[in-house]
């Protein structure tokens, strides 16, 4: 059975040494792993944090938080220089942890979240952009073999990327770095806006996926959206994906009128019941999956 986890995000953000606390209430609910933001300097003290999460008999994955200064897609060659080097501390923090997953929009060039609207650009400069992206993964995975990490790369919807948003152009990005530390990683949030369909899509990705996010259309607790979870389910089982699974449902209940969706909200109530019914109800479709006649 897949290994099961929630994002620190779901939480708090950032997400630091008060919030140790949370571990036990997390494997509790029927967690196997938290997905830990890749902390930035200072944050967090890692082997304290391992220690932490060690007592609540917890896993960790990391998910890489990548901006416009750190972007191995720009033009600017000091950014791209940071977004190499700032893969290379994501991989370190990975290994004092115990992680062996970093995941994430490894290739940078935020659209949204940086407040930067996606503009088309020339065929030089489109190109250009994935050599970049081609180089520094491959420096990025060389130095995760060193570690014995895997970097999983994540393709974004359409307005929150501009330089890779479907599966196709995930495996396109694979094929060219061709190194066996660098995997895709696919969130059903993002597939169900870019892919024609999200088992498909699957499909396509088989062995090549690294982690995988599993999240509702509209990121609320799973099975209150439109996604075919059954499908989803079978599909994995028929790629034969082991590896872990992650939840990100920080869709807040609160509808009211011009409130952000896309703006991260701290939790105001309880969610406990909700996440724990989510990731049972995953669990149970993985496994009805296996017995598909």
């Amino acid at each position: 059975m897949n290994q099961i986890g929630i994002i620190s995000m779901q939480f708090a953000r950032p997400f630091t040494v008060e919030h140790f606390v949370l571990f036990n209430k997390i494997k509790k609910m029927g967690f196997d792993f938290i997905e830990l933001l890749v902390p930035e300097q200072g944050e967090l003290n890692l082997k304290d944090t391992k220690q932490a999460l060690d007592d609540a008999g917890l896993g960790v994955i990391l998910a890489a938080r990548v901006n416009l200064d750190r972007n191995i897609a720009s033009a600017d060659k000091k950014k791209q220089q940071c977004g190499i080097d700032y893969l290379k501390y994501a991989i370190e923090c990975s290994a004092t942890l115990g992680s062996k997953i970093v995941g994430g929009p490894l290739t940078g060039n935020p659209l949204v979240f940086s407040g930067r609207a996606p503009q088309p650009v020339e065929e030089s400069e489109r190109l250009a952009r994935k050599d970049r992206c081609l180089s520094g993964l491959a420096k990025a995975a060389a130095y995760a073999a060193q570690h014995e990490i895997l970097l999983a790369l994540e393709p974004l919807n359409r307005f929150e990327s501009d330089v890779l948003c479907t599966t196709q152009q995930g495996i396109e990005i694979l094929d060219g770095v061709d190194h066996p530390n660098l995997k895709i990683m696919l969130d059903t949030f993002h597939m169900a806006m870019e892919e024609a369909s999200i088992p498909e899509a699957i499909r396509l990705a088989s062995n090549r996926i690294g982690h995988f996010q599993a999240n509702e259309n509209h990121r609320g607790f799973l099975g209150t959206g439109s996604v075919d979870w059954t499908g989803v389910c079978r599909a994995l089982k028929e790629v034969e994906y082991k590896g872990p699974i992650s939840l990100e449902p920080f869709r807040r209940n609160d509808d009211r009128f011009g409130v952000p969706l896309a703006q991260w909200r701290q939790p105001h109530e309880d969610e406990a019941d909700r996440l724990s019914a989510s990731v049972a109800f995953l669990k149970s479709l993985l496994t009805l999956a296996e017995f598909r006649r």
